[in-house]
């Protein structure tokens, strides 16, 4: 497998800069096409008004969402523009409730998608749906940078969150034409389980399973001495100086829509490193 195709989504310009800085970086190192979806969010109803509300108001609200992609497109057109990379970039509009929809019918034709941290400071609230339709419902891997580190196309230090569940090794699965690059990958085993089939050989499989794709492979058994598994994972890749965490993106679903669960949600929040995810 390779990364042939890139897909991105940014909704607000203050956020261009840095995913168009991974995403130009991922599309140089694997010589892809990059798709930039430039979304203007109505946030002024999770997809339903008032009784009454004048025509007025909801062109108003259409119209300001339309200048807003404008002006996200522009920015992006600036930043990969002499890039030496291909790339496109479309326009959209949707309200809240409704942007995942046009998300993950896009997303499921890309191999990556690379999106912003959706949460912190200053994040808009259409980020975490934006990276739950790409995941739960483009079921496509996703890249997801925090803010303001330099982009690590091919790196040298990757950790694996390792829970033998099935997300975990589709993330696995998908990250392989960087876990081949790395100098090393750390799978990450956290209080394994004293009984079942693994119980002598924690994480033997996936790591016998990598090294038959020739990918540098160690195994690090840890106890949970944090309240959470996601706190000891980041402590950890502090720790080894991971350039890169590999996970399972898992969720639940609520009135229909995938959410994150606590741990994915926490990693997404704290990271100071690109979290690659796949559902």
């Amino acid at each position: 497998m390779s990364y042939n195709c890139l897909f991105s989504v940014v909704t607000a310009e203050d956020l261009v800069d840095d995913v168009m800085a991974h995403a130009m970086a991922m599309a140089s190192a694997h010589d892809a096409h990059l798709d930039v979806l430039c979304l203007g969010v109505d946030r002024s109803q999770t997809g339903y008004y008032y009784a009454g509300a004048s025509a007025v108001i909801l062109q108003e609200t259409i119209a300001r969402a339309h200048t807003e992609s404008e002006a996200v497109e522009k920015r992006v057109i600036k930043a990969l523009d002499g890039s030496g990379i291909r790339w496109a970039t479309e326009t959209g509009v949707a309200q809240l409730a409704d942007l995942g929809r046009h998300v993950s019918a896009r997303a499921r034709f890309s191999d990556l998608v690379i999106l912003p941290r959706p949460y912190g400071e200053g994040r808009g609230i259409e980020l975490e749906p934006v990276t739950e339709s790409a995941l739960f419902e483009g079921h496509t891997p996703a890249l997801i940078v925090p803010p303001g580190i330099a982009p690590v196309p091919s790196p040298k230090r990757v950790m694996i969150g390792w829970n033998e569940g099935a997300e975990a090794l589709s993330a696995v699965r998908a990250a392989m034409p960087l876990l081949v690059q790395a100098d090393t990958v750390h799978v990450v085993v956290i209080d394994p389980p004293s009984h079942g089939p693994n119980r002598s050989d924690p994480g033997g499989l996936l790591s016998q399973y990598l090294a038959r794709h020739d990918v540098k492979v160690e195994i690090d058994v840890l106890t949970k001495t944090l309240p959470r598994i996601s706190d000891v994972m980041l402590r950890h890749a502090a720790d080894i100086n991971a350039d890169m965490v590999v996970m399972g993106a898992y969720g639940h679903s609520r009135f229909r829509e995938a959410v994150f669960g606590g741990a994915t949600r926490y990693m997404l929040e704290q990271a100071g490193m690109p979290v690659f995810m796949s559902h």
